[in-house]
C-alpha cells in the first residue's frame, strides 16, 4: 500500500492543469481513479511526493511524463462494431450522398477520433469492404487517431481479446483474422494498412490544424468526457477538418445540437448525424 496520498488541493491544482492541457474534466467523483493513477506515476517516476512531481510535470522540456501520465488517464473501452446502426448509416446513406459531389477519381477521407485500440477505424473499414457496393470505384482514406500513444500502438498492432471481436459475423471473422497463439484474434495485414493511426490532442490547435479536407468524422463517445467549452472548441475543430457537406457521427449519448448551431441535424433512416452545410 501506497503512503503517497493527494490533498484535495493537490486534486484541484492537477485536475485545472490536466483540463488546460487536454480539455478532460475529472469530477469529483473520479477523485479514486485521479489518485490511484496519478500515485502510480509520481512512484514511477521515483518523485518523493505530489509536489515535486507536479514540478516536473509541469516544466519538463520534453513533454514525456505528461504524454505518460495522459496514456495513464485516458479510458479505452470499445469493441468491433459497436453502435453499428452508424456504420449502417455510412454506407447505405451518408457515402451514397458524399460520391454524388465527388469528382471521379477523388478519395473520401474519414477521419475516426478517438481511435482507441483500433475497434471503431478497422470496424470502419471492414464496413466499407464488406457492405458498401462502391469500394470498387472509390479510393478511400482512413485515419485514425487519439491522445493516448500506447493505445496507438495496440491500435497499430491490430490484437483483439475474445470480448472485443464478440459482436463480428463468424464469416468475418475467418476472412480477416487470425487467431494467435495466446487465444486472441489479430485482425489481418492489409486492414493493418488501411488505417494510418496518428496523434492528436483536440485541446492543442497545432496538432489539429492539419487535418483538413475530410468527407466523414466519427467521434463517438469522447464529448461526454469535456466539459460545454471544450466540447464547443472540438466542435468547431470538426467542423474547419470537414469539406462542406462532410457529416461528423456522434455517440448515441451525445448532441451536437446542444453544443453548437454550425451544423445541421440530419435524419437518415438509421441514425441521426450532423452535416457541415454546403457552400453558398
Amino acid at each position: 500500500m501506497s503512503k503517497l496520498t493527494i490533498s484535495e488541493e493537490d486534486f484541484r491544482k492537477f485536475r485545472e492543469f490536466f483540463y488546460r492541457k487536454t480539455g478532460i474534466q475529472f469530477d469529483g467523483g473520479k477523485r479514486y481513479f485521479v489518485d490511484k493513477r496519478l500515485i502510480e506515476r509520481i512512484e514511477a517516476t521515483g518523485s518523493e511526493s505530489f509536489r515535486s512531481y507536479f514540478t516536473m510535470l509541469r516544466f519538463q522540456a520534453s513533454g514525456e511524463e505528461l504524454q505518460a501520465l495522459t496514456n495513464a488517464m485516458t479510458v479505452n473501452e470499445t469493441y468491433f462494431f459497436r453502435e453499428e446502426y452508424q456504420f449502417e448509416c455510412l454506407v447505405n446513406s451518408i457515402l451514397p450522398e458524399i460520391v454524388k459531389t465527388k469528382k471521379p477519381g477523388s478519395t473520401i477521407r474519414i477521419w475516426s477520433i478517438p481511435s482507441s485500440s483500433g475497434e471503431e477505424p478497422y470496424s470502419i473499414a471492414l464496413y466499407l469492404t464488406e457492405f458498401w457496393k462502391g469500394i470498387d470505384s472509390w479510393d478511400v482514406e482512413l485515419i485514425s487517431s487519439d491522445i493516448d500513444t500506447d493505445i496507438l500502438n495496440k491500435a497499430r498492432n491490430g490484437k483483439y481479446s475474445q470480448r472485443s471481436i464478440q459482436h463480428l459475423p463468424k464469416d468475418l471473422l475467418q476472412r480477416h483474422f487470425h487467431k494467435t497463439g495466446d487465444g486472441d484474434y489479430q485482425i489481418s495485414d492489409d486492414f493493418r494498412a488501411a488505417v494510418e493511426f496518428t496523434r492528436v490532442n483536440l485541446a492543442e490547435p497545432a496538432d489539429t490544424r492539419p487535418y483538413r479536407g475530410f468527407d466523414v468524422i466519427f467521434c463517438r463517445n469522447l464529448l461526454i468526457y469535456f466539459d460545454d467549452l471544450s466540447r464547443q472548441k472540438a466542435a468547431e475543430v470538426f467542423f474547419d477538418a470537414l469539406n462542406p457537406g462532410g457529416f461528423i457521427c456522434l455517440g448515441h449519448s451525445e448532441s451536437m445540437s446542444r453544443i453548437t448551431s454550425l451544423f445541421r441535424v440530419r435524419k437518415f433512416p438509421e441514425a441521426i448525424v450532423y452535416q457541415k452545410p454546403e457552400a453558398r
